[in-house]
């Protein structure tokens, strides 16, 4: 088998993988969420936004030509599968398309919660990607667990040189959480119900393979 072929195998085994992945991830949404009572007040799909001021944007092209907004989880197996794939996709395109974050912490997820936490008081000392990226590569380590695993989180923020009381603060104070709760909102009222989640220009994104990502992109930058 030529290493063309093997390279094309590869890449769709992981589009298969990144497709149940997925679906479990929305199976865990549902099941998690048929038992609990609806909130008095859902947030109107109307005054849902996709994209907020102090979004999380990860490139800054000088002439935005689109802008791609993914609603992730740290603790998703299929963030973490995608996130190879994001990452060369933001070096091709990033000079003329805006990447940006938004939290979706699923209730399947044990500490899907306290990692958003960590990233974003990470993210108020200038470590937003630097810890994402050590979440997702430590992934394995802690992910489904059933234990807090915050005190593993502070570690990391010790290793990144952040100032640890900064972090506890931002941890523990009510707008770092009332932001991730925004995002939340925002992504439930958007019809977001599993991770990852695509917009690309305000339309939700029905992947089914890398090279139909790459076409919509590269449609979208010229």
């Amino acid at each position: 088998m030529s290493a063309v072929s093997t390279g094309r195998n590869v890449r769709i085994a992981i589009w298969a993988i990144l497709a149940v992945l997925l679906a479990s991830g929305v199976i865990w949404y549902a099941v998690f969420t048929a038992n609990k009572p609806a909130p008095a007040a859902p947030t109107a799909a109307v005054d849902a936004q996709l994209v907020r001021e102090d979004s999380h944007r990860v490139t800054n092209p000088a002439i935005e030509k689109a802008q791609l907004v993914e609603f992730l989880d740290f603790e998703c197996e299929s963030c973490r599968a995608a996130e190879p794939l994001v990452r060369e996709l933001k070096k091709e395109y990033g000079d003329r398309i805006t990447f940006i974050h938004r939290y979706f912490p699923l209730p399947g997820h044990a500490n899907s919660g306290a990692a958003a936490l960590a990233v974003e008081a990470s993210a108020q000392q200038g470590k937003y990607e630097q810890m994402t990226a050590k979440l997702f590569e430590t992934q394995p380590q802690w992910g489904e667990r059933q234990d807090s695993q915050a005190r593993l989180f502070r570690t990391f923020a010790e290793e990144l040189g952040l100032d640890m009381s900064k972090y506890d603060a931002a941890v523990a104070a009510e707008e770092t959480k009332e932001r991730i709760r925004k995002d939340l909102a925002d992504g439930k009222a958007l019809g977001v119900t599993g991770t990852p989640t695509f917009f690309l220009d305000g339309q939700k994104l029905t992947l089914n393979s890398e090279e139909q990502f790459r076409q919509l992109l590269d449609e979208a930058a010229r």
